[in-house]
């Protein structure tokens, strides 16, 4: 239960006015974690019979709950799980890359079962920097099986009660005809404002990017994988140019996100 790097970005539309005033979208803007929307979509996991399955990542995957690294397929951040059945209501996770570890989790079900409060660290992309650290709580939709770990079930995530600034903070700037994205975990990109393909810096996951420019303050960025358009996320500055609002559509697991920014 960890995933939450927002990486925003944007296009093109009224270019020859970029060139002689500044655009709404520069300087460094930050996620707000007061009022996220959060997808109704739940995730589903099964803990049973020394199995752990994810039944809502893409592509699917079942493990052996020993403990041990497990080799897993199709996950451009990891290609090891190992889950730890630490009692019957929390479990570890730690996924790693070329034998490195890339993330962990600890996920913690309240006595009632309807809770799950969990913690994480990733840092499968921040290219060598702090890794991203971040809490927060899901809600059960559906229990698991009956004789399943507490774990098991369909849950949605209600509360992110805190991330690490690199998970959070990125900048823009908009010369001429392009815009420039940096984002404090590593990722970058210079893109054309026409929506043509740039290459994505610094993501194992995102190898190329297209920005557009809806309209003076509306912007759309689309991450792409190997040519495929993975996720597509819209930005609305505000007339005071002072927030934004956002929304991610990730389009592999068909769920949305909104969410508030706050220029820095």
């Amino acid at each position: 239960m960890k995933k939450l790097l927002f990486l925003v970005s944007l296009g093109a539309l009224l270019v020859p006015n970029l060139a002689t005033a500044q655009s709404a979208f520069d300087g460094t803007w930050k996620i707000s974690l007061n009022n996220v929307g959060w997808s109704r979509k739940p995730d589903v996991f099964l803990l049973e019979k020394g199995m752990y399955t994810c039944k809502t990542c893409v592509p699917p995957y079942t493990v052996k709950a020993d403990g041990s690294d497990q080799a897993v397929t199709g996950h451009p951040y990891f290609d090891t799980i190992a889950i730890k059945v630490v009692s019957d209501h929390e479990i570890q996770e730690t996924d790693k890359k070329n034998g490195k570890v890339v993330g962990t989790s600890t996920t913690a079900i309240s006595p009632d079962g309807k809770t799950a409060m969990w913690s994480f660290t990733d840092s499968s992309n921040t290219n060598g920097g702090p890794p991203v650290t971040g809490k927060g709580e899901s809600t059960l939709v559906m229990k698991g099986p009956a004789g399943s770990h507490a774990a098991s079930g369909s849950w949605r995530i209600s509360k992110m009660a805190d991330m690490s600034d690199n998970g959070l903070i990125w900048s823009y700037k908009v010369t001429g005809d392009t815009i420039t994205m940096n984002a404090r975990s590593g990722q970058s990109y210079t893109a054309r404002l026409d929506g043509t393909d740039a290459p994505m810096n610094g993501d194992p996951g995102v190898t190329s990017v297209s920005v557009k420019m809806v309209s003076k303050r509306v912007l759309e960025e689309t991450d792409k994988r190997d040519g495929k358009a993975i996720s597509v996320m819209t930005l609305t500055v505000a007339p005071d140019g002072k927030t934004a609002k956002a929304s991610a559509l990730d389009k592999l697991e068909n769920r949305t996100t909104s969410f508030d920014i706050v220029k820095q």
